[in-house]
C-alpha cells in the first residue's frame, strides 16, 4: 500500500514538473514573439527552439499549441509554425468592441464588491502602479525594456482578472480568457510604444474607488470609460 501511495505521489510530482517546464517554455517563446526578434512570417522550428532552450521537443510543441490559440503563431499543414502578423486596424477595433462589452458587464455583475474583492483589487492596483512607475522611469531614460513592459501588461491583466473572478459567471470568465489571449497580439505592436501608463494607473485607481463607493452604477461606468480610453490610445498608436 505504501509503495502504491509513493508511486502516485511520484507520478503527481512528475506531472507538476512537466507542467512547470511547459509553462516556462511557453513564457520564453512568448517573450521572443512579443520582443519582435522573430519577424512576421518567420518559420519557427520546434527542434531548433528545443535545442536553444535545452529541452526536448515535447514542451515546445505543447507551448506552440497554446500560442496558436493566442493568434501569435499560425500552423500550416506539413510546414509547421510561423510568426503571425500583428492585428490590423479593423481587427483591433473588433477586439476592443468585444472587450468593452465583456469588461463592463463583468463590472456590473461584480457590484457590490465584497471586502475580499476590494482587497484583491487594491493589491492588484498597487502591483500595476509599481510596474507602471518602473516603465515610466525607463521611458524617461530613453530605454526600451521588453521584459519590463511585458511584466507591466501582465500586472494590468491581473487587475482586470480580479473583476472577472468575482463576477459570478464562469462563462463570462472563460470568454475573457479567450479574449485575453488575443490581447497578446495587440501588445505585440505596443511593446515599443507604451506611453499611456500614467493614464492607465489613474483609471485603475478610479475603478477601485468606484467599487468602494455606494454608487451601484459607478464600477460599470468607470470600467467602460477605462477600456474606451485604452482603445482610443491604442488605435492612435496603431495609426501613427
Amino acid at each position: 500500500m505504501a509503495t502504491a501511495r509513493d508511486g502516485s505521489l511520484n507520478g503527481l510530482d512528475a506531472t507538476i514538473e512537466r507542467r512547470g517546464l511547459r509553462d516556462h517554455v511557453y513564457e520564453r517563446i512568448l517573450r521572443l514573439l512579443l520582443s519582435g526578434e522573430a519577424a512576421p512570417g518567420e518559420r519557427l522550428s520546434i527542434d531548433t527552439i528545443a535545442r536553444q532552450l535545452d529541452v526536448s521537443p515535447t514542451p515546445v510543441r505543447e507551448a506552440m499549441v497554446q500560442l496558436e490559440r493566442t493568434g501569435l503563431v499560425t500552423r500550416e499543414a506539413l510546414k509547421g509554425y510561423r510568426v503571425a502578423p500583428p492585428l490590423g486596424l479593423a481587427q483591433l477595433r473588433e477586439l476592443f468592441d468585444a472587450r468593452i462589452m465583456l469588461e463592463a458587464r463583468a463590472a456590473r455583475m461584480a457590484t457590490p464588491a465584497t471586502p475580499q474583492m476590494l482587497e484583491e483589487l487594491r493589491v492588484a492596483e498597487e502591483a500595476h502602479r509599481h510596474m507602471g512607475e518602473r516603465v515610466i522611469t525607463a521611458l524617461r531614460a530613453g530605454a526600451t525594456d521588453v521584459e519590463l513592459t511585458a511584466a507591466y501588461f501582465a500586472a494590468d491583466a491581473a487587475f482586470h482578472r480580479v473583476v472577472f473572478a468575482h463576477c459570478g459567471n464562469r462563462y463570462l470568465t472563460e470568454m475573457s480568457e479567450t479574449l485575453g489571449a488575443q490581447l497578446h497580439r495587440m501588445r505585440q505592436s505596443m511593446l515599443h510604444g507604451v506611453t499611456d501608463v500614467r493614464e492607465a494607473i489613474a483609471e485603475h485607481e478610479a475603478i477601485v474607488d468606484a467599487f468602494a463607493s455606494d454608487d451601484a452604477d459607478a464600477p460599470e461606468r468607470l470600467m467602460q470609460h477605462h477600456v474606451e480610453q485604452v482603445r482610443a490610445r491604442s488605435l492612435d498608436l496603431e495609426q501613427d
